[in-house]
């Protein structure tokens, strides 16, 4: 099985609320929410894919990342490898430019949503700061 490699962004506003994408319902894990951001691409790096990714899924110039972690989760028809990075300098107004839902949350009200088993531990460790 590929094992297909994400850059995977947990952009966190001046409120320090972090922003959400729901999956298109025709998707892999369709109808979950998300940390946006998507595939890393053979000719960049995973800022490179970060940056670009945030710009045409949620229309946010991204400025700067740094890396917070990366998990290697195997669902049964799919292996990811997702490379997450803070982003907490942006310009832009978050809006879902594929017609997905995107929303600001409080940190502590993470799991009140339903994400991707592969999201777990993004959860876990950003309620623990």
């Amino acid at each position: 099985m590929k094992r297909i490699h994400v850059a995977v962004g947990v952009i966190l506003n001046k409120d320090n609320q972090v922003l959400l994408a729901k999956r298109l319902a025709h998707l892999h894990q369709g109808g979950k929410w998300e940390f946006p951001g998507g595939k890393v691409e053979s000719d960049e790096t995973c800022s490179q894919a970060l940056i670009r990714e945030l710009r045409e899924e949620v229309n946010l110039n991204v400025i700067d990342t740094s890396p917070l972690m990366t998990i290697s989760h195997d669902y049964s028809d799919k292996e990811v490898l997702l490379d997450i990075h803070t982003v907490s300098s942006f310009t832009g107004i978050a809006e879902g430019l594929e017609g997905q839902q995107v929303l600001w949350v409080d940190l502590d009200n993470l799991n009140e949503y339903d994400f991707p088993d592969a999201n777990t531990p993004i959860i876990d460790k950003l309620q623990s700061l």
